[in-house]
C-alpha cells in the first residue's frame, strides 16, 4: 500500500517531479522512464550551463613562459609579461604565485598535442623564449561549448 501511495504522490505532484525518458541507457527496457526530483534537474542543469560559460575546470596543460623566485623582481616582471602576451595573443594568460616562485602560464589545453603546437607556434612569434618555455600540467577552465 506504501509503494502505490508513493507512485500516486508522485503523479499529483507534477511540480516536484520530473520525468526523463533515457532511451540510450534503458535499451533493452523499451518505454523505461525514470523519476527524479526537479531539485536534481536543476543541480544538473546548473552544472551542464556551468560547463558552457567556461566556469568548469578539468586536468590539463598550459605553456610556462615564466618562473622566478628573485623576491626584488619577479612578481613586477610576472604582471609586465601577463600585460604584454595579453594584448598579443588570442588565449588567456595566467600569472601564479606559488611561494617563493612567480609563474607566467599561458592557455588552457585538454591535450599534450595541443599545448605542443600551440608552444610551437609562441615560439615561431617569441623566440627569445626558447630557453624558458615548456609545458606543464595544470587544472585549466573548459570554455566554449557544453560537453555532453
Amino acid at each position: 500500500m506504501l509503494a502505490v501511495s508513493a507512485v500516486l504522490y508522485a503523479q499529483e505532484a507534477p511540480d516536484s517531479v520530473v520525468t526523463t525518458a533515457r532511451p540510450d541507457i534503458f535499451a533493452e527496457m523499451p518505454g523505461a522512464v525514470v523519476h527524479q526530483d526537479s531539485s536534481i534537474y536543476r543541480l544538473l542543469q546548473d552544472k551542464v550551463e556551468g560547463v558552457v560559460r567556461g566556469q568548469q575546470e578539468t586536468d590539463g596543460f598550459r605553456v610556462q613562459i615564466y618562473s622566478s623566485n628573485r623576491q626584488q623582481t619577479a612578481k613586477t616582471e610576472a604582471l609586465k609579461l601577463e600585460k604584454e602576451f595579453s594584448e598579443q595573443l588570442d588565449v588567456k594568460v595566467y600569472v601564479e604565485y606559488n611561494p617563493p616562485f612567480w609563474k607566467v602560464r599561458i592557455g588552457d589545453f585538454l591535450t599534450l598535442d595541443e599545448a605542443n603546437t600551440y608552444k610551437d607556434e609562441l615560439l615561431r612569434r617569441f623566440p627569445q623564449l626558447q630557453s624558458s618555455t615548456y609545458i606543464v600540467r595544470d587544472r585549466i577552465q573548459i570554455i566554449g561549448a557544453a560537453r555532453p
